[in-house]
């Protein structure tokens, strides 16, 4: 790229990432980015300076280096740290996705006992119990929202059982997730989202408190034993840990449920197929986690040490944001990429993350896509988009690919 064509590039904003309006174009424009300029400046407001990364192989490279780093005290110094956006940042953001080794070792490990394979498995018939029972109050209608009445539901049942906290809180989670995944920087949203979060640390510490007082064998009761043997985790990585949860437990599967829906509904001769070979399922959950990668763009990474890429000079403190996205539809891996192909061979997405970072829900969250999607083929076999598909609109968010809603009608 020439001088002048580099200064007549524009550097996109985050409130431009996050709008309806990119989320409606953002394949187009990846397809533009992997073509000619794979790294492209952002302007991040208070988080300073960025790039996003759309090429598959750069993504793979960039996830697993060490120059890169999620906790932003391993980057900056005393005097170099930025003031907290929201009063309530501390609290929320000690967890394992925003830690380096040996940090995230130690609270991963905390966690990923209640999500290995045997654990996982012994969870399919409540699933399946859990998918009969929300489609038996909507079934009589002929008609939902799939995404209020299933998608959401499924996953937030799921993960609150597994961590021990009351069904009847789930809808304030669903509130609280978006603002935690709302990096908008706009003072109006900020304020709004410091008073959400407020509400979450208040109902965190309530929840804390019941869970010494009357402790079970849950998730959440295992954590707090950790953290009162003082060594294992900190009461901010305790807080944070279990706001992750709550929220990585559910978003990412609402995500998928309903992507994977809303692609079914618009490739019909998809659909036909999986009917005539169920067996399909795993392979068309894995065509649904690249086509519609439910997470969008990673969380951020800052740059500890200056490297060289495509001939630009990332340095210290800039910030990597990597679009999952893009890179699943990267033409130089995924022959005929933009095409949802339920039989598609050697599919090797990235939409769980790579690395570290490996999504540790992985497992649950296709289990639970599984389920949902089979029942719901099974129980609802006329199904179909309720509207054209022009009329669904994508979520204005930066890091989720998310529907606002899909109805569908049967």
């Amino acid at each position: 790229m020439s001088s002048k064509e580099k200064k007549s590039v524009t550097i996109l904003t985050e409130s431009q990432l996050s709008s309806r309006a990119f989320k409606d174009e953002a394949y187009e424009f990846y397809k533009e980015l992997r073509k000619s300029q794979p790294l492209y400046p952002l302007s991040l407001g208070a988080l300073g300076k960025g790039w996003l990364i759309s090429r598959y192989d750069d993504a793979i490279h960039l996830l697993k280096n060490e120059k890169l780093k999620k906790n932003y005290e391993n980057v900056f110094t005393a005097k170099e740290k930025r003031p907290a956006l929201l009063k309530n940042e501390e609290s929320l953001t000690k967890h394992m996705l925003n830690s380096d080794p040996p940090d995230h070792n130690r609270l991963r490990t905390l966690v990923q006992k209640a999500f290995t394979h045997r654990v996982i498995l012994q969870l399919e018939d409540k699933i399946q119990h859990i998918a009969d029972s929300l489609l038996d109050k909507v079934q009589p209608n002929k008609f939902m929202n799939l995404v209020d009445v299933y998608a959401f539901p499924l996953p937030i049942i799921v993960i609150s059982e597994m961590l021990g906290i009351p069904l009847e809180d789930r809808q304030k989670f669903r509130v609280w997730s978006q603002a935690i995944i709302d990096f908008s920087d706009a003072p109006e949203r900020l304020q709004e989202n410091d008073h959400l979060l407020g509400e979450f640390v208040e109902y965190l510490e309530s929840l804390v408190r019941k869970k010494r007082r009357e402790p079970a064998g849950d998730l959440i009761s295992a954590l707090i034993q950790a953290e009162s043997e003082g060594t294992q985790l900190s009461t901010e990585e305790l807080y944070s840990m279990i706001m992750l949860l709550i929220v990585a437990g559910h978003e990412t599967t609402v995500n998928l449920i309903t992507n994977l829906t809303y692609a079914l509904m618009c490739h019909q001769d998809q659909l036909e197929k999986l009917r005539q070979q169920p067996d399909l399922m795993n392979s068309a959950i894995e065509e649904a986690l690249r086509f519609h990668s439910p997470v969008e763009l990673t969380t951020i990474r800052w740059t500890a040490e200056p490297f060289i890429l495509h001939g630009q000079e990332i340095k210290r403190k800039d910030v990597i944001i990597i679009s999952l996205a893009s890179a699943n539809r990267d033409e130089k891996i995924f022959p005929n990429a933009d095409i949802f192909d339920i039989e598609r061979k050697n599919n090797r997405h990235i939409a769980f993350g790579h690395g570290n970072h490996f999504c540790l829900g992985a497992q649950l969250a296709r289990l639970e896509a599984k389920i949902a999607m089979s029942t719901l083929l099974r129980r609802c076999p006329n199904i179909q988009l309720k509207g054209e598909k022009k009329q669904m609109k994508w979520k204005g968010n930066f890091l989720m690919r998310a529907l606002e809603e899909l109805p569908l009608s049967f």
